[in-house]
């Protein structure tokens, strides 16, 4: 998987943070990260030193969760004091954005200058002239609306989009005036696509690694939920027991797999299915995925009783580790920024969010190589098809198989939807009967989790591997597997 200087910079902000945090000297050295992260001699992405830095300032206060222009040491000693500020999952970081200077519409060779003229009479601005026997766009005038371009009858006009415009399925990012990227909050999902696209890292999401390490560090029994795409995440040959093991090096308490959380899930969405449908509603979608969600509350919300009443898989895990140990810290550990945002409508069961790449990089912090930490004992505790939620079509197999064996003459028949374009797309066909389909599985990210914008490996390889991983597991279904808790009360919170 390619690791761009854009991730390289964002991983060296973070695992600095992690280990002047562990050493309990951040406050002091706070400022210090803007000279070993960007040095004098090093190489530059942007017009100076102090831009640079600017730009890390920044990131700083992204890492430490509080909002950008917050002094460092101030935001470090609000970071240890355990303050988290109120800002959302996913941010734009303001000196690092580009302001994209991309003229959205093109006039190309391909332009005949005709006598109809098609793209000078549709331009409701008149930005349209000939110069040089070619059409050319006054870019002072033009308001992009894009009629030129579908009335030129040779395709001699194209559209270009900046990267984090593209990323953005519900088009919830523009350039603002000034051209810098604006978020709509109202119609973002925090799904983290954005983060992803931009080639400069100016959007970022918020990470509370400080205040998780302080946690750990008073003593509190803090509790790993691990995601099930966790497999390959720290190199193809690394054994999940040696993940955590490394994880328990760090200080938690203990960890768990989010996966027998997935089993009592699909236990549960299972049963709403043969209830619900064809009886009280004609189709069902799946919960598990917080970005799909959102998208159906924001963009469909004539839908929104379509979606499954039932709990993600984290709060699933995070209920059963709460009745057992009502004191305990609890974080969850995946590939999902979204998720940041789903732990806000639970903060009694969730604490904490964790990347993989925030993970990675208290380890860093930490000196703890994960290759060579010494694997434990571990037999996974969940079934097959509670592994297989991390890739698409998993959740749809796993809900298929508990029907099966609760109401062996129930007819499901799934559709699957992954990325917000597709899920949009498909969940609209399915309000208007256009689908025959009763159940819809909805992820936000292409492929499933397992090509969430936390992971830092090759979605195919983790998919692969997280199938073998399954393959290992001493059950195969849900209703198979006796420690699932489907007596936990799995009923999802509305917005």
């Amino acid at each position: 998987m390619h690791v761009s200087e854009v991730t390289k910079i964002r991983r060296k902000v973070l695992a600095e943070v992690s280990r002047l945090a562990l050493e309990g000297t951040l406050e002091e050295n706070i400022a210090g990260i803007l000279s070993t992260v960007v040095s004098e001699d090093g190489p530059r992405y942007r017009c100076c030193v102090h831009k640079e830095r600017a730009v890390l300032k920044d990131r700083i206060n992204m890492a430490l969760s509080q909002p950008i222009g917050t002094p460092l040491a101030e935001a470090a000693g609000k970071a240890l004091g355990g303050e988290r500020a109120d800002l959302p999952a996913v941010n734009l970081l303001p000196e690092a954005c580009d302001r994209c200077p991309i003229d959205k519409f093109l006039v190309t060779d391909a332009c005949r200058n005709c006598l109809a003229h098609n793209c000078i009479a549709s331009c409701p601005k008149k930005a349209i002239m000939v110069v040089q026997n070619r059409a050319y766009i006054d870019k002072t005038i033009c308001i992009e609306c894009g009629m030129c371009k579908r009335s030129c009858s040779y395709g001699a006009i194209i559209e270009i989009s900046r990267p984090c415009e593209r990323a953005c399925d519900l088009k919830a990012i523009v350039a603002g005036s000034d051209r810098r990227a604006v978020i709509d909050y109202e119609k973002c999902v925090q799904c983290g696509a954005c983060k992803v696209a931009c080639p400069f890292g100016a959007i970022s999401e918020r990470s509370e690694i400080v205040q998780l390490i302080q946690r750990i560090k008073d003593g509190q029994r803090v509790y790993a939920l691990l995601a099930p795409a966790f497999i390959g995440q720290f190199g193809p040959k690394v054994k999940p027991e040696q993940i955590i093991g490394a994880i328990g090096r760090l200080g938690f308490h203990s960890v768990k797999e989010v996966a027998l959380g997935a089993d009592a899930v699909a236990l549960a969405e299972a049963g709403e299915f043969t209830r619900a449908v064809p009886a009280e509603q004609p189709f069902l979608t799946t919960s598990c995925c917080p970005a799909f969600v959102a998208m159906v509350e924001k963009h469909l919300p004539d839908a929104g009783d379509r979606v499954s009443t039932t709990v993600s898989p984290m709060i699933a895990a995070a209920k059963a580790v709460k009745e057992e140990d009502p004191s305990a810290a609890i974080v969850f550990v995946g590939p999902c920024v979204a998720k940041k945002a789903e732990a806000r409508r639970y903060p009694d069961l969730v604490d904490f969010v964790l990347t993989f790449e925030e993970l990675a990089a208290m380890f860093v912090g930490a000196g703890i190589n994960v290759a060579e930490t010494e694997a434990g004992d571990h037999l996974t505790a969940a079934s097959r098809d509670g592994i297989g939620f991390a890739r698409a079509g998993g959740v749809t197999q796993a809900v298929l198989d508990t029907v099966a064996h609760l109401a062996p003459g129930a007819a499901l028949k799934p559709q699957r939807a992954d990325g917000l374009a597709d899920c949009l797309a498909v969940l609209t066909k399915m309000q208007q009967g256009a689908l025959d389909a009763n159940f819809l599985e909805g992820m936000a990210c292409q492929g499933g989790c397992v090509g969430g914008p936390g992971t830092m490996a090759d979605q195919r390889l983790t998919a692969k591997l997280v199938e073998l991983y399954a393959g290992q597991a001493p059950v195969a279904t849900a209703p198979d597997n006796t420690a699932a808790r489907p007596e936990i009360d799995l009923h999802r919170r509305k917005k």
